[in-house]
């Protein structure tokens, strides 16, 4: 059976939603995980801290190393990356998972939100990205798997959020050109990104509140995906927009009732994914 035991994972945006769901779908394995978030106080609106997720971890079979970082600066990713590598030994997995969301259009964009979302998507993962690769490149089966969409160009999924769209394509860029760049040192590159909503903070404090996480999946469906993809051999593995229920099918995994938050409501499709690849009869979100 394929397993991420004895494998570490820098994991960004880990305490909580998508990227705490990964870290503990590995720690299961006996994975560790370096948890490089933001918050290690408690959130009026957000729930969990790189500590709590840290204990989660732990009491799910696998090791922590909780690091406050700010995946903006440069000093505290090495730093983190650093303190990885000191206590784990290395790196075997990066997850780009930090994103930061505001979905307005041009006029309703001020700078300051503009700069935040390329900063932390797109340069956040070039710097993850760039600070992990030494090391990567000195593991056994090194992957890098961005939390970030297909590139898709139809115009309407620039249309009334085109800052948001510009930075989540650079997450999806940099899949697109460290892929080709990295294939013949054996890094495995892939994208990876949810067919419907899941049902996380930003969904229930920014795009619908309850009602949307209703007809959200859970995030194990994420989890579960990204375990398969990274349990895969990186040099055959790479350059790939995987879509969770796609990567699950590939395993013979079809029945998604399971991963539904109520399985009697209609999904909602994920941004960038148009009509045409509508799964279980799912609506679009716009």
């Amino acid at each position: 059976m394929a397993t991420l035991a004895g494998k570490t994972l820098f994991i960004t945006g880990a305490s909580r939603g998508i990227g705490k769901a990964i870290a503990l779908r590995a720690a299961r394995d006996g994975a560790k995980v370096v948890i490089a978030a933001k918050t290690a106080e408690p959130h009026p609106k957000l729930e969990g801290t790189i500590f709590t997720a840290a204990k989660e971890i732990e009491e799910a079979g696998g090791e922590a190393l909780p690091v406050v970082v700010d995946v903006r600066s440069e000093d505290a990713v090495k730093a983190a990356v650093a303190k990885g590598v000191e206590a784990f030994g290395g790196l075997d997995i990066l997850i780009n998972n930090a994103s930061a969301i505001m979905l307005t259009g041009t006029l309703a964009t001020p700078m300051k939100r503009f700069d935040l979302m390329h900063q932390v998507n797109a340069r956040g993962t070039y710097l993850c990205s760039q600070a992990c690769l030494p090391h990567l490149l000195k593991a056994e089966n090194p992957h890098i798997l961005n939390i970030s969409p297909p590139l898709n160009m139809n115009p309407r999924w620039f249309r009334d959020h085109v800052a948001y769209t510009m930075a989540k394509y650079g997450m999806s860029m940099c899949v697109l050109g460290m892929a080709e760049e990295f294939k013949r040192k054996g890094v495995g590159v892939n994208a990876l990104w949810p067919r419907t909503s899941i049902a996380t903070a930003a969904v229930k404090n920014l795009l619908g509140g309850d009602a949307m996480m209703q007809r959200s999946r859970t995030t194990d469906i994420m989890s579960d995906a990204a375990h398969i993809i990274l349990t895969r051999a990186a040099k055959g593995c790479t350059g790939n927009f995987f879509l969770d229920d796609e990567v699950l099918a590939a395993e013979g995994i079809t029945d998604l009732d399971r991963y539904a938050v109520d399985p009697s409501q209609k999904l909602i499709i994920d941004f960038f994914l148009d009509e045409a690849d509508a799964a279980n009869g799912a609506d679009s979100p716009v």
